[in-house]
């Protein structure tokens, strides 16, 4: 089965290299800059009805940027080619996803038009597809026109693969996350079919607050609470930025600070995910999962913090490509489906169920449950009644 699968290592560049990837990546941001200025200034020229050509696409921006590149950046060939198409790819999707958003063709909330990139803000990344991409060794990767750099992990999981033929390298992603670098590889992997330990087994997920994930064999998951835990901090070193001068050491030392605390937060909260649903995947052959509409339960003010804080749409989007790689299923249920509120013995259904009753209590049979092991059971009992593979309604 073949599949794409990213590999994501921590670098351990030099000081050399470290400069090397900022400018990589301050092309890249110089690139879309430069298309989004130019598609502003064509709009406009539309608009005093003059009869131009608005690069709208990949391909037009390109001929635009080759056209021009020896004016408007002289410098362009210390880099490598790739880190200008990738700023000009970016912008190309964004002009793409704010039109077919304005058009209806776009699922979720609707896209603005892309706003010019700055320095240190947004995700700072950049995309090699050609090239000297490759893994040299276990502790070293190549980059075009970077060189080798040094991994903080050791490789060996994708080299592996690699060395056995059932890897290849597509493309490479550089990124900078809280102080500290990255790169990604997606690649096109031959996975060989699995089979879960417990084939035949159904197993229930409601995804909550107070824990973060209930099964229906009885199972409770912890809710790590990642940014609760780190409120205190995050705002004292928010407060000592606010004293520093913008653009001192001082100012540079807490901002990486208070970087550094983000980013931990974030890798907290996906390494509980990532644990949950792998040993989902591996253990069950059945895993049910209700549809949860999580933009809109964030309009509650009072529990916007808790839900962003689990992230609980982590929860379909890892299983969705986790369970084809280990042989098991995941069912969706419908997001209109009344597990809370269902009786997980007699199929009674209660005309409402306020959340702060942590207990389901039923009239019918007497049942008295936790309220989330209760919409865990109902959701296990709901692959019966759904035929089929993959993420099924």
């Amino acid at each position: 089965m073949k599949t794409l699968q990213a590999f994501r290592f921590a670098l351990d560049p030099s000081p050399r290299v470290e400069r090397a990837l900022a400018s990589h990546v301050g092309a890249r941001r110089f690139a879309f800059n430069w298309g989004l200025a130019l598609v502003q200034e064509r709009l406009e020229a539309r608009r005093r009805g003059e009869d131009v050509e608005v690069p709208w696409t990949l391909p037009a921006l390109r001929r635009e940027w080759n056209r021009a590149k020896e004016a408007v950046a002289p410098w362009w060939r210390e880099n490598s080619k790739e880190a200008y198409s990738s700023g000009l790819a970016g912008l190309a999707e964004a002009l793409q996803n704010w039109s077919d958003s304005r058009k209806g063709r776009r699922r979720g909330r609707r896209m603005g038009f892309p706003r010019f990139r700055k320095k240190g803000r947004g995700r700072e990344s950049v995309s090699f597809t050609t090239g000297a991409i490759r893994v040299d060794d276990p502790s070293h990767v190549v980059l075009p026109r970077i060189g080798r750099v040094r991994t903080h992990e050791p490789t060996t999981a994708l080299r592996s693969r690699i060395e056995a033929g059932t890897a290849r390298i597509l493309r490479a992603t550089v990124s900078r996350e809280g102080g500290r670098w990255y790169v990604s590889f997606t690649c096109e992997v031959e996975r060989v079919p699995q089979t879960p330990r417990r084939p035949h087994a159904v197993v229930g997920v409601d995804a909550g607050i107070q824990h973060l994930a209930v099964l229906s064999t009885g199972e409770m998951i912890e809710n790590p609470r990642p940014l609760q835990n780190a409120l205190n901090q995050i705002a004292r070193l928010n407060r000592e930025l606010a004293r520093r001068q913008p653009g001192s050491r001082g100012w540079e030392e807490t901002r990486r600070r208070l970087a550094r605390a983000h980013a931990r937060v974030a890798n907290i909260r996906r390494d509980a995910w990532h644990k949950l649903t792998t040993r989902l995947a591996k253990t069950f052959g059945t895993v049910v999962v209700e549809t949860l509409n999580v933009e809109g339960l964030k309009r509650n003010r009072r529990l916007a913090r808790a839900i962003a804080d689990a992230a609980l749409g982590n929860l379909r989007r890892q299983l969705r490509y986790k369970c084809p790689w280990s042989g098991s299923r995941v069912v969706e249920a419908d997001p209109f489906y009344p597990s809370s509120k269902r009786c997980s013995r007699c199929g009674a259904v209660k005309d409402t169920l306020p959340l702060w009753a942590r207990t389901f209590g039923c009239e019918v049979c007497s049942l008295i449950l936790d309220r989330d092991e209760n919409a865990a059971g109902n959701l296990a009992a709901l692959a019966a009644a759904v035929a089929g593979s993959g993420p099924e309604t």
